[in-house]
């Protein structure tokens, strides 16, 4: 399954789904800035299992659908934490070495990276796109860009769905049998795919023309819950993570 849409299926399907953006945006930001404001060890380690446990527990993402969809950012701050790690010196040639001071400063972003990743993965798992980009009227985000992203996070389904449609069909009359078959076949493919997405664009234009669109389409929005509680445990989860990790500086 795609990362994408794993991370949808995710959002739609958590029980906190029905809970206020609002709430839930105040625990995932105050997590994600716990992540980048507290020392790494211990700050960034209790927000990164306390993300993990909300994940993993109220949000019920599961360990497999968890996987799928955190490989791709834990490529990427595995890559930006090599740099970081390996020393490059030209005093007397080439010479390419990991060091203490290096090792430490690539181990501290690490953590902060990866408990920042997984703070902003506890709204993203538990709330749909459209949810988000509805809550961004309440603050008076402009509308146009509110549609434009809508449109984008729409059109990139069909994208998916008419990639994954002409990748079985040249599957299935052997289109990647052999290297040059696989490069005859994804050559193709690519040209198809830009040629359908642009029909499908023109068409999709047209017909908001065609129903008088000019700057929003305004859908109703349900009901979601807001708890006082939920606010108050989220803010003594914040406070506790804080409060921890700058004992532990004090004390260390």
């Amino acid at each position: 399954m795609a990362h994408g849409l794993a991370l949808d299926h995710a959002a739609w399907s958590s029980p906190w789904r029905a809970r206020s953006v609002r709430d839930k945006g105040l625990l995932s930001v105050g997590l994600l800035l716990a992540a980048v404001s507290l020392p790494p060890f211990p700050g960034g380690v209790l927000v990164a299992v306390a993300s993990l446990v909300l994940l993993l527990g109220p949000i019920r993402v599961g360990w497999a659908r968890l996987g799928r969809v955190l490989w791709i950012p834990l490529t990427s701050i595995l890559i930006g934490v090599a740099t970081v790690a390996v020393s490059v010196n030209w005093d007397g040639g080439l010479r390419v070495q990991l060091t203490p001071e290096g090792l430490a400063t690539a181990g501290g972003l690490a953590v902060r990276a990866l408990a920042a990743t997984l703070a902003m993965f506890t709204l993203a798992c538990s709330t749909p796109m459209i949810d988000l980009l509805s809550s961004l009227r309440h603050v008076r985000v402009p509308d146009a860009l509110i549609e434009i992203a809508a449109l984008i996070y729409r059109f990139s389904f069909g994208l998916l769905e008419s990639a994954g449609a002409i990748h079985q069909a040249q599957t299935a009359r052997l289109g990647y049998a052999s290297r040059s078959a696989a490069m005859r076949s994804a050559s193709m493919g690519v040209a198809v795919l830009f040629l359908r997405s642009w029909d499908r664009a023109r068409r999709m234009e047209a017909g908001l023309a065609g129903r008088g669109y000019e700057d929003a389409l305004r859908t109703l929005e349900p009901a979601r819950r807001r708890s006082s509680a939920f606010l108050a445990a989220s803010i003594a989860l914040l406070v506790v993570i804080a409060g921890g990790a700058l004992a532990w500086e004090v004390l260390a």
